[in-house]
């Protein structure tokens, strides 16, 4: 704005966008005017100005600018983030500060909450907060939203033609190679009013912690069984796409890769079902709470490897849910759609089903999920199976075992074909291995089976 632009503005007087304040000293009423924009359609607030459009002035330190930006972040739920600036006007210096439109609604100043009515602000009554509340949030998933101070200089162009491209081979998306950036986040819907939402800088942004910073994936490898002394750990930033490759690789190079030859070829196997980890991990990445301040931690013990999520699990989701089948519910909708279209997710509900059979057919116990700090936490265990406790069964109840190492279960009728012996003989070995707690039992009359516990 220029200050022929800015006297005409002036000349206007006040209306539904156009607020005048006479000096920094009224920042109650500044406050109110800001809520009151952003919970309508934007506006702009002049300081130097008076009620009667006389152009008074304003004092301005070394520091004015900066702390009436950061005094409006303080102030503000959710934080408004003003564009503030000096302008020239008849010779005097004139604060401009421009308030858009929240995507989120309602915005407090002081926990009150204003709306615009002509040239006053009036405060929102409880029934309308809640009526915006409903409708705002309805409508938008944190994602959605548009990442204040973000432009399209932000996102990584290499990083997002890649991406195209494996949409195009996994999914076939109809989109032209060429296309600009703008175009690519258009045909994403990762755009909302021409500006870059939240998911644009996540999955394509060149420095996504600039922005949030608790976008990151922290993993660690700890000696023994408890958090307490490191082996090594890793904390990895940059976007939320090769954070998760990253992770996957950290948890390959912690964990144990078997060899054995079958034949006359050699089959390699690792500790743990990489499917399982790579779902895991994706869902934590895709799914997590990103308003919330912690990370995505992927911690790797002698006996476990645990994933933590940030966030409970979205609603009407419950834990018991997750071992069934359930309907997929995205937290994070722009997000969860572009991991889909490269397949990292399949949007039906079925990533944790899979975690299970995964470690089942390893030869793993069931995984556990469980809600601790307000994160959903995955944990694939190994077997408690100890040495000694391997000594003191006897040579039927070790070649149990070892069936049910490579195969995951067995029901009595595959136990007495391994054992080539009688159904009570079957179930004697099979009930005494559960006393030992060596295995444990799932189903009822002819689907029960047993598997390592």
């Amino acid at each position: 704005m220029n200050e022929s632009q800015l006297l005409n503005l002036i000349e206007r007087g006040e209306d539904q966008t156009i607020e005048f304040k006479s000096s920094m000293k009224l920042r109650q009423d500044i406050g109110a005017t800001i809520s009151a924009f952003a919970n309508a359609t934007g506006g702009v607030i002049l300081i130097g100005v008076s009620d009667e459009g006389r152009i008074i002035g304003a004092n301005i330190g070394r520091r004015t600018i900066e702390d009436l930006a950061n005094w409006v972040k303080e102030n503000t739920d959710p934080r408004v983030y003003p564009d503030v600036k000096v302008r020239k006007a008849n010779g005097k210096d004139v604060i401009e500060i421009s308030v858009k439109e929240s995507d989120d609604k309602p915005v407090f100043f002081n926990d009150r909450a204003y709306q615009r009515v002509g040239k006053t602000n009036q405060r929102l009554s409880a029934g309308k907060i809640r009526e915006l509340a409903k409708q705002e949030h309805v409508r938008l998933h944190w994602d959605e939203r548009i990442c204040e101070r973000a432009t399209l200089e932000d996102i990584d162009e290499e990083k997002l033609k890649w991406f195209l491209g494996r949409a195009r081979l996994e999914r076939r998306l109809d989109v032209d190679s060429g296309i600009s950036v703008q175009e690519a986040l258009e045909r994403l819907e990762l755009t909302r009013n021409s500006r870059v939402t939240n998911a644009a800088i996540l999955l394509f942004g060149k420095r996504p912690q600039r922005f949030f910073l608790q976008a990151e994936t922290r993993c660690g490898r700890f000696k023994g069984t408890e958090p307490i002394e490191f082996i090594d750990m890793k904390v990895f930033d940059g976007n939320i796409i090769d954070q998760r490759e990253d992770a996957i690789e950290f948890v390959k190079e912690h964990i144990r890769l078997h060899a054995k030859i079958i034949g006359t070829e050699r089959v390699e196997k690792w500790e743990y079902p990489i499917e399982a980890i790579r779902e895991a991990i994706t869902n934590a990445i895709c799914h997590r709470d990103f308003e919330m301040s912690a990370n995505v931690q992927v911690r790797i013990f002698d006996d476990r490897v645990v994933i933590w999520g940030c966030g409970d699990l979205p609603k009407p989701l419950k834990l018991a849910d997750l071992r069934r089948r359930h309907k997929s519910v995205l937290r994070n909708f722009l997000i969860g759609r572009c991991f889909f279209l490269i397949k990292f997710i399949e949007q039906w509900g079925t990533g944790t089903n899979r975690i299970i059979t995964a470690c089942q057919e390893h030869g793993l116990p069931e995984p556990l999920f469980e809600e601790f700090s307000g994160g959903l936490v995955v944990t694939l265990r190994k077997y408690h199976l100890t040495e000694d406790t391997l000594r003191i069964l006897n040579q039927r109840q070790k070649k149990i075992v070892e069936y049910l190492r490579e195969h995951g279960r067995i029901n009595r009728k595959a136990c007495m074909d391994l054992l080539d012996t009688s159904k009570d003989t079957a179930y004697r070995e099979l009930s005494d291995l559960l006393k030992r707690g060596v295995v444990s039992r799932t189903g009822k009359g002819k689907n029960i089976n047993y598997t390592l516990a």
